[in-house]
């Protein structure tokens, strides 16, 4: 049965179930076919209220990106250094299990020379943001910021991806095994924070070659 009212946003909240009905995979699924059926209308009809499935797309990851940011500002409010770091990366993990699809979508990037993509690209900032504002906790010095920032997403992102999609096969505990990565990153980040040790000077090397005692005849 057709649905009253379809607008964009309409439009935009039927993508999200779709989304999040298809788990890990429900944003590479999303389709205008999908989104028309859960609202009862033909897919031509949708173009009235969205521009095309990229469009759509783009606004169902806006929004996959605004929570996850929301989630990390939220768990490390009051926390500094490694307890900041460690909730902002458990919020994720939370929000990922929860919302596999929506996560998958936080992942895609803006387009920095695509002007559709402005609203998106801010989006991105502020969950950036949002991390080195923990990764800050540590000291860093500027030049190491986005480093770390891109070893703690790579880190946490790859263990959740594993997880969501069954990449975790054994038994021992994955939230022991998780509290370790986050420690790791921890220690890896305080690492980029400390000033490297000044080497010490190299001995001077003598500018002579020493001679053998014995003389050797040139070969003929």
């Amino acid at each position: 049965m057709p649905r009253a009212g379809l607008s964009p946003d309409a439009v935009v909240r039927l993508a999200l179930e779709v989304v999040d009905a298809g788990g890990p995979s429900g944003f590479a699924d999303l389709t205008l076919a999908k989104v028309a059926a859960r609202a009862g209308v033909a897919a031509p009809s949708l173009y009235k209220h969205v521009g095309s499935l990229a469009d759509l797309r783009r606004e169902v990851t806006i929004i996959a990106v605004r929570e996850l940011t929301a989630a990390g500002t939220s768990a490390t409010v009051g926390r500094a250094g490694a307890d900041a770091l460690h909730a902002l990366a458990e919020a994720w993990r939370r929000y990922a299990r929860a919302y596999p699809g929506r996560y998958v979508a936080t992942q895609i990037g803006a387009d920095p020379d695509d002007p559709a993509d402005d609203r998106h690209r801010a989006a991105g900032e502020e969950g950036v943001q949002t991390v080195v504002a923990v990764l800050r906790g540590f000291g860093l010095p500027d030049e190491r910021v986005i480093d770390a920032v891109r070893a703690v997403r790579a880190g946490v992102h790859g263990f959740v991806t594993l997880e969501l999609g069954a990449g975790f096969r054994r038994r021992e505990d994955l939230d022991q095994s998780f509290a370790v990565l986050l420690d790791m990153l921890v220690a890896g980040v305080a690492a980029l924070a400390t000033p490297a040790a000044p080497q010490a000077p190299a001995a001077p090397q003598d500018s002579t070659t020493p001679q053998d005692s014995t003389t050797t005849r040139s070969p003929r």
